[in-house]
């Protein structure tokens, strides 16, 4: 990627185009939009004092509890005059050069569908509640916005290294399940915790989980989990520390070092790291998700 990498347009042969669909808001159902009131409420009465501030300010910019699942182009005009981002609906998971392209030039694209009643505690392909509620907020903050839309340039011209996984890693420990030091003590501003009633006091009150100051090179050399609590959460000190990181370091040697595979599990500790939390790891350890009564 690299500064100039980053910086640079991306191409305007697009194909992402052809993945985007029509919300169709009118056809969601009373229940569906009652399913999004559920999980709003709850989260919102869970994150007070565990997100970070600039997602609970988004929060209140886009208005997203004003009842049922919000309506794009809503909320694109409100998104569009903070950061110039907007949110685009497609029909499913989407390849990852569509993915990165989408994120280059500023479209979030987000679920099309809301999770059933019986799915309110998990589900593992990211739905509406998940994409808006969790991610869309922090777009508004102008220094993530761009981190987002650098990660996607350096995304597209990164197809060719056959490095997808360390990038995906790069993705999943900031921009999903991501930590940050703040005044006011540890915060997230992840989105797969801010839309995770369990994962959220996890993250923070938890004993189990390592956290472990971000490091760029290690953190892209991680293994991670995808179908349970994360095993080891990375903390910035700021999103301009994030930001900087990824658009000043010149990928294509990084590229080179990296294995194919990771280095690292997901709950190993180095002795290079800024340890926070070593943790105990017992929530893994008996079973995870299938066997826990709560966070431990």
């Amino acid at each position: 990627m690299g500064t100039s990498n980053l910086r640079a347009d991306p191409r305007t042969d697009t194909i992402a185009d052809d993945f985007i669909v029509e919300q169709n808001w009118d056809a969601y159902t009373p229940e569906q939009h009652g399913t999004w009131d559920i999980l709003y409420k709850r989260q919102l009465a869970s994150l007070p004092g565990l997100a970070c501030d600039e997602f609970m300010q988004g929060l209140d910019a886009l208005d997203l509890g004003t009842g049922g699942i919000p309506d794009f182009k809503k909320i694109n005009k409100k998104l569009k005059a903070l950061t110039g981002w907007e949110v685009v609906a497609v029909p499913c998971l989407v390849p990852d050069d569509i993915f990165f392209e989408h994120l280059a030039n500023r479209r979030f694209p987000a679920g099309n569908f809301i999770r059933e009643r019986e799915q309110l505690e998990y589900i593992q392909e990211p739905d509406v509640f998940h994409d808006v509620f969790g991610h869309v907020p922090m777009l508004t903050n102008p220094v993530f916005a761009d981190y987002i839309e650098a990660y996607g340039k350096g995304g597209m011209r990164s197809m060719g290294y056959d490095r997808l996984k360390a990038l995906a890693s790069l993705y999943w420990y900031t921009v999903e399940f991501g930590l940050i030091n703040t005044p006011k003590g540890m915060r997230i501003y992840g989105a797969g915790i801010l839309s995770s009633r369990s994962e959220s006091a996890y993250s923070l009150q938890a004993r189990s989980p390592n956290r472990i100051h971000f490091d760029l090179e290690r953190l892209m050399r991680s293994d991670y989990k995808i179908d349970d609590f994360q095993a080891t959460y990375f903390i910035v000190s700021s999103f301009d520390e994030l930001f900087r990181a990824t658009v000043d370091t010149d990928f294509g040697p990084l590229y080179e070092r990296l294995n194919a595979t990771f280095d690292f599990t997901p709950t190993a500790v180095l002795e290079s790291d800024k340890i926070y939390t070593r943790g105990t790891q017992e929530y893994g350890r008996n079973g995870g998700r299938k066997n826990a009564a709560k966070p431990v």
